[in-house]
């Protein structure tokens, strides 16, 4: 049970066992993100990785959920991908669920048919950074797809029985694209229709482009109560989803939502005016922001 780096892994996967099947992240060119900066991408051999695995099996055999890090390691080929949830069916008896990073091309390039056995052997969760709906966002932050992409992606997904879990971030057009930003992610959420959505709040990470950006004035961050009114913007613009659990909840952002977005709707937007009329007094304060 060996991990190099920083450990990352989504919050609903923190009671999980992280098994790090790759190093990095294989498009790690997005601006805003300086997670894997310092971590060439590559894949860990296999003979590794199966034996972390069989470490894993003897100090915690009723595992039940297993998370494969690093940053999209779906991008491996299926074959590999086959063999290590196999070493993990027959290590952990109990295993309900394995989930997995994923990008776009990651879901395109694989056959729905290779998908849908992967699903059969416990792979059961995919999370997929959209980030922003908007295409003139995701190209000035170096993201490697456009929404359509990411759409077509994750409906491929659902045909193959895998669940879905989407990442949205606020911010990331800055304050000359919110509206744009805020409009557009609720529409292709919408399109999308995943299982969950969790909406982030944008934070700088020195050493990235974007902080660059924003030290040269080229890139200004929306206010909180800003970022309030594009959350809002974004809900507003969330319709048709069948069964879609909403989450504000990652320590990045400034008021914590829950709820299902066919049902609660109305709720969450009544919290959010809420907090805009209160102000400052309803929201996280920035020392208690962290990513």
């Amino acid at each position: 049970m060996r991990y190099y780096g920083t450990v990352v892994r989504p919050p609903s996967e923190a009671d999980s066992y992280i098994l790090q099947v790759t190093l990095g992240c294989s498009h790690n060119r997005c601006t805003f993100c300086g997670t894997y900066r310092g971590k060439p991408f590559r894949p860990r051999a296999i003979r590794e990785v199966l034996e972390d695995v069989a470490m894993a099996a003897e100090r915690f055999p009723e595992t039940q959920r297993v998370f494969l890090a690093d940053g999209n390691a779906l991008v491996m080929s299926t074959e590999r991908l086959a063999e290590i949830l196999d070493a993990l069916h027959a290590a952990f008896p109990r295993l309900r669920r394995v989930g997995v990073y994923a990008n776009a091309r990651d879901l395109l390039q694989k056959h729905e048919a290779d998908l849908a056995m992967l699903s059969r052997k416990k792979l059961q969760i995919v999370y997929l950074g959209l980030e922003s709906g908007s295409d003139e966002v995701l190209r000035r932050v170096g993201k490697g797809a456009t929404a359509a992409d990411m759409v077509e992606g994750v409906l491929k997904a659902k045909r193959a029985g895998l669940r879905v879990s989407v990442i949205a971030l606020l911010g990331l057009g800055g304050a000359d694209l919110s509206s744009q930003h805020a409009e557009e992610t609720g529409r292709v959420v919408s399109a999308m229709d995943p299982h969950y959505l969790s909406m982030l709040t944008l934070m700088l990470v020195p050493g990235t482009e974007l902080h660059r950006q924003w030290q040269s004035g080229a890139f200004t961050i929306p206010k909180p109560e800003e970022l309030l009114g594009e959350l809002r913007q974004v809900i507003a613009h969330l319709n048709g989803l069948s069964r879609c659990v909403f989450r504000t909840n990652h320590a990045s952002n400034y008021l914590p939502l829950a709820g299902t977005l066919a049902r609660d709707k109305p709720r969450l937007l009544a919290a959010l005016d809420q907090a805009r009329t209160l102000g400052p007094s309803a929201l996280r304060p920035e020392a208690w922001r962290a990513l």
